[in-house]
């Protein structure tokens, strides 16, 4: 494509949008399988969720604001844990954590993957049991590792030789014998962008399967002896719709299995097969549901350890934003509508890339709709876009607004449970927004909204 002189941003001409975007024939229409299962458009026109008007909720909370619907993420759980029955469901605490969400997926019988000290914090602290926790991460210092150690963490996925060493340290101090699985680093290129790619040869996580460094790690804390070693892990990536990865990824973990039981007399008795599994933030998106995907993967697990002549271990799925991301929509308040003549017009919500960094990082598509009242006016395209001082600060790239929209229309974002407030930043010192949890008529704040003074507090200068 040739370049535009105004930029890449504008490397799409955007009277027309993208080839696959179409026209609405009603623009007041939501798409379902975007939307949190208790959103609708009510009686007058605007959206509720779980009963409750978006202009009420706007009205005591502000904007922009993320609403959860509890109930549909209560229900993902519910259905993973039925999909999955004899498999530990990992609930992934880096695509959004906060101490109500610990106890709503503790509640719902899912386990917990912990990245980071504060993540690990969080968790304890809303009482998470800690042999339902799973500790990721390629650089926990020593500090993390001790605390994990102390509290008792089920499951310490270990990243590098020196973890290694570090964690036995602390073992040998506390006289503890840890439980590790040891991350695999398949060498498969999963079909998601280069950035939330996981498993290929070239990056920071794991133990590379090609050159040898995941046996070698798998023997050096079986003949060691001091931490637990309990199986392998494998996690190929996120935002993935493609099971040919994890029948790839599952072949050759469990060929490595075999090479350990052959060479050590040990056969593991866990695999966590990682996921990461996709969710629909457009109408492209078309995602698996949770019977669908253990269907594939127990298939895949199966014969693979038949043709290795393995038993079957106890199997860990980790399904990423699957759980979190469909649950969740922000709430936004246009401010400045602009006509840019033979490009595309212009809509300005109240927040941008401080509360939703992924079209800027990722290139990620969302979708939104006017919240607040239905149109009879045409179908627009429009670009939403943020209030920060960055050009590529765009909150979704291209969609159909009514050409009426105007400044104080509320505009919702679906699909923003995953990664968008735990990515959130301050960026321009503006505050990050509050996270508001709605349930059977009734909403809570579980997330308070940051203030100015939360942000003059940490500046001591």
């Amino acid at each position: 494509m040739r370049a535009h002189e105004a930029g890449a941003l504008h490397g799409e001409i955007g009277s027309r949008g993208p080839a696959w975007l179409r026209t609405p024939v009603d623009v007041n229409a939501l798409v379902p399988q975007l939307w949190p299962r208790n959103v609708v458009r009510g009686p007058a026109g605007a959206l509720t969720v779980a009963g409750l008007d978006v202009r009420d909720l706007a009205a005591e909370y502000g904007t922009p604001a993320y609403v959860l619907d509890e109930d549909d993420l209560r229900e993902r759980c519910r259905e993973f844990r039925a999909a999955f029955p004899d498999t530990d469901v990992y609930y992934a605490g880096k695509a959004f954590l906060c101490r109500a969400v610990v106890r709503m997926i503790a509640e719902e019988g899912l386990f917990l993957d912990v990245c980071t000290g504060g993540e690990l914090a969080t968790a304890l602290s809303a009482g998470m049991p800690a042999e339902r926790i799973g500790f990721h991460g390629n650089n926990k210092s020593v500090a993390e590792l001790t605390r994990a150690v102390d509290a008792g963490v089920g499951r310490i996925i270990v990243d590098s030789f020196t973890e290694i060493d570090r964690l036995s340290e602390l073992a040998r101090e506390r006289g503890v014998r840890p439980k590790v699985l040891v991350r695999v680093t398949v060498g498969v290129e999963a079909h998601t962008h280069e950035f939330i790619a996981t498993a290929h040869e070239d990056q920071k996580f794991g133990f590379s399967l090609a050159g040898g460094a995941a046996a070698a790690a798998a023997f050096k804390i079986l003949d060691e002896d001091v931490l637990e070693l309990r199986g392998l892990h494998s996690h190929i990536g996120s935002q993935i719709f493609d099971a040919s990865g994890f029948e790839v990824s599952a072949r050759r973990v469990l060929a490595l299995q075999s090479q350990i039981r052959d060479a050590r007399g040990v056969e593991l008795p866990e695999l966590d097969l990682g996921g990461g599994f996709g969710i629909a933030y457009t109408t492209q998106d078309d995602p698996a549901s949770p019977h669908d995907l253990a269907k594939r993967l127990r298939k895949i697990v199966d014969g693979e350890c038949a043709a290795e002549n393995l038993a079957v271990p106890h199997l860990s799925v980790e399904p990423g934003r699957a759980i979190v991301g469909p649950a969740v929509f922000t709430l936004y308040q246009a401010g400045t509508v602009k006509d840019v003549d033979g490009l595309r017009t212009y809509v300005s919500v109240d927040g941008g890339m401080s509360d939703n960094i992924r079209t800027a990082l990722y290139d990620a598509s969302y979708s939104a709709t006017m919240a607040n009242r239905t149109s009879m006016a045409q179908p627009m395209l429009a670009r939403v876009v943020g209030k920060h001082c960055e050009s590529g600060d765009i909150v979704v790239k291209d969609e159909f607004l009514p050409a009426d929209v105007q400044p104080g229309d509320l505009v919702a974002v679906p699909g923003t449970g995953a990664y968008c407030r735990s990515m959130a930043s301050n960026y321009n010192h503006v505050p990050r927004p509050p996270v508001v949890a709605v349930r059977d008529g009734r909403a809570r704040l579980i997330v308070r909204r940051e203030t100015e003074d939360d942000l003059l507090a940490l500046d001591v200068g």
